[in-house]
């Protein structure tokens, strides 16, 4: 059963539209998921795999990411991830043609949210493999567009949380070396020029003092 799909951009993890079913018929914490989502979003960058399945307690994640929007669904571990990831494809093309020219301009997260609509509609034809999932799975199939799923690789939530943590600190600490460097220049920067018009302004005072010496003689 598919039981939440989200939309982000890559770039910043800014989410651009959901949809979930509510937790009585879900019969699980969707509101836990769906954080887990947004910060998995926020780890997401250019080296990241474009298509990938992250174990999350009972449950699978499922993303795709294609022109630097990553398409994400939960779905019970029983789940066919061929019809998963036939389902994000399915979104993905639907939502670029709709949406596509102006994902890079928003700035407010669900910019999108009358997608919903559309994403209700599609979760409801896969949510217990019907007929429209059968034919887009089989279309996905023979056209090859989905490839070997047994490839995606496969994750588990805890370690690319914790991978994104130890990479984002890795990143701060850069970032303050590099500054650190930036200063340790200027401040050099300015020793150096402090030093030579020290030098400088001696130099002056010893020719004036020589001047008058033999001025005054």
């Amino acid at each position: 059963m598919v039981l939440m799909t989200m939309i982000a951009r890559v770039v910043d993890g800014l989410p651009l539209a959901a949809t979930m079913q509510e937790d009585e018929q879900s019969g699980c914490n969707i509101l836990e998921y769906q954080n887990q989502a947004k910060m998995l979003f926020r780890k997401l960058g250019p080296q990241s795999p474009i298509r990938c399945s992250i174990e999350t307690g009972p449950y699978l994640f499922h993303y795709l990411i294609e022109n630097e929007i990553c398409y994400l669904v939960l779905c019970e571990r029983n789940y066919s991830k061929r019809l998963a990831f036939s389902y994000l494809e399915e979104i993905a093309q639907e939502f670029y043609q709709q949406y596509g020219k102006r994902v890079n301009t928003v700035t407010r997260p669900y910019t999108f949210i009358e997608f919903d609509t559309w994403m209700q509609r599609a979760r409801k034809q896969y949510a217990e493999g019907g007929a429209r999932a059968r034919r887009s799975g089989a279309t996905a199939q023979l056209g090859g567009q989905l490839g070997d799923v047994q490839r995606i690789m496969m994750q588990n939530i805890d370690d690319v949380l914790q991978r994104g943590a130890v990479l984002s600190e890795l990143d701060t600490k850069t970032q303050n070396l590099s500054m650190m460097s930036q200063k340790y220049k200027k401040d050099a920067t300015y020793l150096n020029t402090k030093s030579m018009l020290v030098k400088v302004t001696a130099g002056a005072v010893i020719l004036l003092v020589f001047i008058l010496y033999f001025w005054v003689l």
